[in-house]
């Protein structure tokens, strides 16, 4: 119920009628059952955006940091964590990415919905990095197919330390359901759950056009806050894509030409519907 007051009465319209979110694909979501949604990660927004551009039920995981904060700034941070549907994880222990896992496995078993970022924590500069495994482990001992999801332009409405975004369009693109069925009964096989991870983020760079890193966001953001000075250089060695795939001729999306919303581009007032044949 407190989902569906935020999403629809609170916290939802009002995030429609000042940022005017756009989004594309949003056909590729089934209507019922089981799936995974992989998406990029460029800021906090992303967790309240993408479920509004989608007619079903969607939970994520989310560090426990979120829902203890002290203050007004805290509680609200908390109370909209919990609106959107995000289930706290500890990730100071050693069973962090096995919670996870179990929570999202549960999800799935239910026939629901399940977020997560694959990259395991926002990008410090806005390109893409290299997956964590936990999402093909979700991926084979499921059997629920994937959505990539390219959340656009969130990094520069709440760029890192920046609490009320500022007012611009926000976007969400969704790919073509991936199905790696035929990797089942693989789930502990590790060159298995990196190719299917790689897959993935290929599948994430060719929807948002992101520059592409092959190192984990925390390493480079451990990097940045040593203050080290090749924490950049990545940029010199050529344009790189996951798995050693060519690099995607794409760009990154734009919002539609016209001023016309978010229903226009297939947006939440066609999450309702069926997918198309």
């Amino acid at each position: 119920m407190f989902y569906w007051l935020m999403k629809h009465i609170f916290v939802g319209p009002l995030l429609k009628v000042v940022y005017r979110p756009w989004v594309r694909g949003a056909e590729n979501v089934p209507a019922e059952g089981p799936a995974i949604l992989a998406s990029n990660h460029l800021a906090v927004i992303d967790s309240f955006f993408l479920p509004l551009m989608l007619g079903r039920d969607i939970v994520f995981i989310g560090k426990q940091e979120y829902f203890t904060g002290k203050g007004i700034k805290g509680r609200l941070v908390a109370g909209f964590m919990r609106g959107v549907g995000t289930i706290p994880v500890d990730r100071s222990g050693g069973r962090a990415g096995e919670a996870a896992i179990e929570t999202g496995l549960r999800r799935l078993k239910e026939g629901g919905l399940f977020g997560i970022y694959p990259e395991g924590t926002r990008s410090p500069d806005g390109r893409l990095y290299r997956g964590k495994t936990g999402v093909a482990r979700l991926a084979l001992e499921s059997g629920a197919p994937v959505i990539p999801v390219a959340m656009v332009g969130t990094n520069v409405a709440q760029p890192i330390g920046k609490t009320i975004p500022k007012i611009m369009r926000i976007g969400t693109v969704l790919g073509e359901p991936l199905d790696f069925s035929r990797f089942a009964g693989m789930e502990d096989d590790r060159f298995i759950l990196r190719s299917v991870t790689d897959e993935i983020m290929y599948a994430l760079m060719s929807l948002s056009g992101q520059e592409y890193v092959d190192m984990y966001a925390a390493t480079m953001k451990a990097r940045i806050a040593a203050g080290l000075a090749e924490a950049g250089q990545e940029r010199a060695q050529g344009p790189a894509a996951p798995g050693g795939r060519p690099v995607p001729d794409v760009e990154p999306p734009v919002p539609p030409d016209d001023e016309r919303g978010d229903e226009d581009e297939g947006g939440t007032a066609a999450h309702d519907e069926p997918p198309r044949d």
